[in-house]
């Protein structure tokens, strides 16, 4: 691509063609004020925050939707230029509430921050306001309509990156508001929960439903035993919330903050993902068998359940292809179930008086605990999700100063957990953790750890693709000998409908699928810290792998704990104990 200069602040500069004014200008460390535009999300320039003098010009032009050309002049910082962008940032105020104190984005605001940066000292336009709706039917997402600036990067997220179409602007003018249909609530829409429109929302107009009072209630109630348990991904990004920088493991300080919170139990919802692979790479490996040895077979590609937006989406989009889901539970109401059963039976506790909290990356886990599926013997598996977000605000509310604790372990029997668990936060995760389990129950043969890591299906990519061959199986597996196996890996529910349009079609060359809700799997899911671009995700991503990476058990079926679990309690995988427990059905649900 060709070069092409131009002068930003009399500054002679040179930029790619096709470049934005506001691109080129970052390249070169010249700062634009902006504040609707979200790199790689949402470039529209509906604020026109990020508005530019360009000689030559009749108006101001938006710099993230102007492209440079060759000897423009540009300057972003005039006197014409700051009067602008102040005026229209006290328009923006003019339709906000300003009880910033009392909101849950107080010193965590984009609107905020803009104010300061442009050094705005006082708001001269007052008047009616356009809305103030609150809608709170969702059991993951409240949306405020008040406090919305129309910026639209969630209606990009919702529709161009996910591919939902929920979230959209409706009417025009004063009138225009964003959300499902005028007539629908985001409780009865084909809301998938994920809260991706949450993580890029700059105000307080969209946010996870708060569980925090539910949490402490239960925690100073003394018949409760309360037991909690954290995601893989919580680990790698909790610490953000307390100034370090993003992918350092905070691990330790986090079992440790959870004890001096009040839980009676630090549980690790990586034991359950060992588990889960042990299920799952059971069921994978019985559909094989079924579909290769008998004349009636399996529904192949099977496809992984552990991301509870995932799961909505397809229930919405692809209801006559739930067959292709995997029957496991998700790994924390495996988890749930388990501490309800097993471990309620080895402390002598009745389950109803057990309180088990989940903190999570995910805001769609809050809805997943709410489905009728989610219990065993008429006793929920899970009693509160919180998110990573909550979990740091109630961790600032307790007083604790989080970057002076000691490090501490998980509490035993269903702490333990190995590097193929960690990986669970991450897309490609889960897939490469079944691998390396499901090669040495097909071959017979350790994998060497050199090859743990499938480089193929590493990395951000969308959708990303391998194929495994097997040679020499165990005698149990030898009509797989000389096949190839297909695997393929997503995350983000766009690049879920590619994979589930090939299934539709009847093309899908796959054997199995990994799907994650969100884009780059948990680590940037919807109830994590802000902001999260692509070098946040690698941050993250590049932690969980060193969490594998700096662990002796590196393969889920090496977790002596859960081979205990099943010698003394489950029995085998696919058992009626573990069906009963760690299994699951889906809904047909209407794709309007």
């Amino acid at each position: 691509m060709s070069l092409v200069t131009l002068s930003i602040n009399d500054k002679t500069i040179q930029a790619e063609e096709g470049t934005t004014i506001f691109e080129a200008a970052k390249q070169n460390n010249i700062l634009i004020p902006h504040f609707c535009y979200l790199e790689n999300v949402h470039q529209m320039g509906s604020c026109r925050i990020c508005v530019v003098e360009v000689d030559g010009a009749r108006n101001l032009m938006a710099s993230c939707v102007t492209e440079v050309r060759e000897g423009m002049v540009v300057h972003t910082n005039t006197s014409k230029v700051r009067k602008v962008r102040k005026v229209l940032y006290e328009l923006i105020l003019s339709d906000h509430p300003k009880n910033c104190l009392g909101c849950h984005r107080n010193q965590n605001c984009e609107l905020q921050d803009l104010g300061e940066q442009i050094q705005i000292d006082g708001f001269r336009f007052e008047g009616v306001k356009s809305k103030d709706i609150v809608d709170s039917t969702s059991a993951s997402i409240v949306r405020d309509s008040s406090k919305c600036i129309l910026c639209r990067r969630c209606v990009t997220v919702c529709n161009e990156i996910q591919g939902v179409g929920v979230m959209n602007a409706h009417h025009r003018g004063f009138a225009t508001f964003i959300g499902p249909s005028e007539d629908e609530s985001l409780g009865h829409s084909i809301c998938t929960n994920c809260g991706q429109c949450i993580v890029v929302c700059p105000v307080g107009a969209l946010k996870e439903k708060d569980s925090t009072q539910l949490v402490w209630d239960a925690l100073l109630d003394k018949s409760k035993t309360v037991i909690v348990q954290t995601a893989p991904a919580v680990r790698v990004a909790l610490g953000e919330k307390f100034g370090f920088e993003p992918g350092t493991l905070v691990t330790g300080k986090m079992a440790t903050s959870l004890r001096e919170l009040g839980f009676n139990y630090v549980f690790d919802t990586n034991f359950a993902a060992d588990l889960t692979i042990l299920e799952e790479g059971s069921e994978f490996l019985k559909r094989v068998t079924e579909t290769f040895t008998t004349a009636e077979p399996a529904v192949l590609p099977m496809i992984t359940s552990c991301s509870p937006g995932w799961i909505k989406y397809v229930e919405h989009q692809y209801p006559n292809h739930l067959g292709h889901l995997s029957s496991c539970k998700s790994p924390h109401m495996m988890l749930g179930a388990l501490i309800k059963t097993y471990f309620a039976e080895k402390i002598n506790i009745d389950p109803k008086d057990i309180f088990v909290v989940s903190v999570m990356p995910c805001t769609a886990k809050k809805f997943e605990i709410t489905r009728p599926e989610m219990e065993s013997n008429g006793v929920r598996d899970v009693d509160a999700v919180l998110t990573t977000r909550e979990l740091a605000r109630m961790i600032k509310d307790a007083g604790i100063d989080f970057a002076q604790l000691p490090d501490s372990e998980f509490d035993s029997p269903l702490g333990l957990s190995s590097g193929a668990a960690d990986i669970f936060g991450t897309t490609g995760g889960v897939m490469e953790a079944a691998i390396r389990t499901v090669y040495e129950l097909v071959t017979g043969r350790e994998l060497p750890m050199e090859a743990l890591h499938v480089q193929p299906l590493v990395g951000l990519k969308q959708v990303k693709t391998a194929d495994l061959k097997i040679e020499n199986p165990v005698e149990a597996y030898s009509f797989l000998d000389g096949v190839t196996v297909k695997v393929a890996v997503t995350s983000g529910l766009k690049g879920a409908s590619k994979l589930m349009e090939e299934i539709r079609l009847g093309t899908s060359p796959y054997h199995f699928i990994e799907v994650m809700g969100c884009p780059g799997g948990c680590i940037s899911g919807g109830g994590q810290p802000r902001p999260v671009d692509d070098s946040v995700r690698m941050k993250r991503m590049q932690a969980i792998y060193r969490e594998d990476e700096g662990k002796q058990l590196r393969k889920s079926h090496q977790n002596k704990d859960v081979m205990a679990l099943y010698k003394d309690f489950l029995g085998h995988p696919l058992g009626h104990l573990s069906h009963e427990l760690l299994h699951t059905t889906y809904v047909k649900r209407d794709k309007n």
